[in-house]
């Protein structure tokens, strides 16, 4: 892994990523309509930065609207570079993304906070998938705003460590899954502490100071190829995020060819030609 051990986690360093400029970029407003049971952050958490603006829509629905802006387009064009610290195998570590270039293909992805509810569902089915990702030459970084060095009360349980354990990343860490926490993962959590990262891939909600649940696939050449953005209540699936890489990868093995919709390894690819295309066509 492309990536140095620190020996002190008291000393943050700042996340500089390179971030992209257009002319165009305009304010986007996504909105999402949860069921009446969603209440939001448990009560520990709301002293936390971020703040969810819920608004009645109707006495049975709520609308939950979120605000980000997005210099675009990211798909395409280099992945903006950050250096940040990070919590893997129960330690603390420098990330550098450029140190991945011509050596891996990366899954970077973003997420709210910490000890949350729907985050653990998405971080360790990514964890648990690691080894397929491996083989295809891939790592994963997984990013939230959450310090490495800020203290975290979180249940009774988290209370009695907390004097002992006052890193958000690490204590989600060393929470069993059982409890709402991760266990050990096999990639990194990186903290976006300053929200640079968030911002320069167009994920970070201003007002509330958190990220939506951004996936980046960036290739070897440190390229963005693919990019999905859910609202905060909406997990992603671990399976099309392989599915698209495995894509990618094929046509970039294979650039007289493109991949037709849910292609999968194995399946019969397309030739970008008026003419060549019949002979998919005619076999579906």
């Amino acid at each position: 892994m492309a990536c140095s051990a620190t020996s002190s986690a008291a000393a943050l360093i700042s996340s500089k990523p390179r971030a992209f400029s257009s002319s165009n970029s305009k304010p986007f407003s996504q909105t999402l309509s949860l069921p009446n049971p969603f209440t939001g952050l448990p009560a520990p958490l709301l002293s936390r930065p971020a703040s969810f603006s819920l608004s009645r829509a109707s006495s049975s629905r709520k609308t939950f609207v979120v605000k980000a802006t997005s210099e675009l387009p990211l798909v395409g064009n280099p992945a903006p570079d950050f250096e940040a610290e990070a919590v893997f195998d129960q330690e603390f570590i420098k990330v550098k993304l450029s140190e991945y270039i011509g050596k891996k293909y990366v899954i970077l992805f973003f997420y709210p906070l910490d000890f949350t509810f729907v985050c653990p569902t998405e971080i360790t089915a990514f964890s648990d998938r690691y080894e397929e990702f491996e083989k295809l030459n891939t790592e994963i970084l997984g990013v939230s705003i959450d310090s490495v060095v800020s203290s975290l009360v979180y249940s009774k349980k988290c209370l009695y460590l907390s004097a002992y354990i006052k890193f958000s990343h690490l204590a989600w860490v060393q929470t069993d899954r059982k409890s709402g926490g991760l266990g050990d993962l096999k990639y990194p959590l990186v903290s976006d502490v300053t929200k640079t990262i968030a911002k320069s891939y167009g994920v970070l909600i201003p007002d509330q100071g958190i990220a939506l649940r951004g996936l980046f696939i960036i290739d070897k050449e440190g390229i963005i190829q693919h990019s999905t953005i859910n609202n905060l209540a909406i997990g992603r699936s671990v399976d099309e995020t392989m599915r698209t890489l495995q894509a990618l990868q094929y046509v970039q093995e294979n650039p007289d060819e493109v991949c037709p919709a849910g292609w999968k390894p194995g399946e019969k690819s397309m030739k970008p030609d008026p003419k060549l295309s019949k002979d998919y066509f005619a076999a579906i």
